[in-house]
């Protein structure tokens, strides 16, 4: 399995924000899932769908994007896609890390006008991920193509940064993972959130190498349906013929 898929599978969430909300001349965009391209991915795994937020960005024109962002990361041409799709409304766009803003979504980030970070909110970047099956050829390709990949989100945040492609590259390399204020050192973030309370995010970081150990696996909130509850009252069932059983 993937280590996409891992991270989707660890992280998914049974509700989540509107992607998208307005009021007058002001959008609010929350990316407070992981990345997905699709809607059936999305079904399965859990995520915010490209395929669905694209089209509700594409109407947005002109004012200002707010462009509130806590997530694990995800797919990056899906990523790729939010961001083309926010460039064409012409707004002025500002993205507000709330929580973590990890892989895919520094991709998102790095595009707005503005990065502003909560205080206690982290930034990673790091080199791609993907699949594939095939022979030392197909492997090769995969692999000229993930360097594509890398090279084109370095520049990215070169861009964003100031630093040089190389810089970003090796701070991709590394896994890196900034708190609020290292970003704005290196210049990933613009500034950090005034008067705004400690950033707190819960995922699953474990599919990532250099995750702070502190914050590498979360105890996941347990959705509450019908099925948990079930599964929860027949836990209790067993617990309480087991405490006969030992005491008789």
């Amino acid at each position: 399995m993937s280590k996409l898929i891992t991270l989707l599978a660890k992280n998914r969430q049974p509700t989540r924000p509107r992607a998208l909300e307005t009021s007058g001349d002001e959008t609010t965009i929350y990316l407070y899932d992981a990345i997905v391209a699709d809607d059936e991915t999305a079904m399965w795994w859990g995520g915010v769908s490209a395929q669905s937020l694209v089209p509700e960005i594409r109407g947005v024109k002109g004012g200002t994007v707010n462009l509130r962002i806590n997530s694990p990361g995800g797919d990056v041409f899906a990523a790729q896609a939010i961001v083309a799709a926010i460039r064409d409304t012409g707004a002025k766009v500002v993205a507000h890390i709330d929580g973590f803003a990890a892989s895919a979504a520094t991709v998102i980030a790095s595009a707005a006008d503005e990065v502003v970070m909560s205080d206690g909110a982290m930034y990673m970047i790091h080199c791609g991920w993907t699949m594939a099956i095939g022979n030392s050829k197909d492997m090769a390709e995969t692999s000229d193509l993930l360097d594509k990949v890398d090279g084109v989100i370095a520049s990215q945040y070169s861009k964003r940064s100031g630093k040089g492609v190389d810089e970003m590259k090796a701070y991709m390399d590394a896994e890196t993972w900034f708190t609020a204020q290292e970003a704005v050192d290196v210049g990933l973030a613009d500034r950090i959130a005034e008067n705004a309370p400690k950033a707190k995010a819960s995922w699953d970081l474990s599919a990532y190498a250099n995750a702070p150990k502190a914050l590498a696996a979360p105890p996941a909130p347990e959705p509450v349906d019908a099925i948990t509850a079930e599964h929860r009252e027949r836990q209790q069932q067993r617990m309480r013929m087991l405490n006969r059983i030992n005491h008789q």
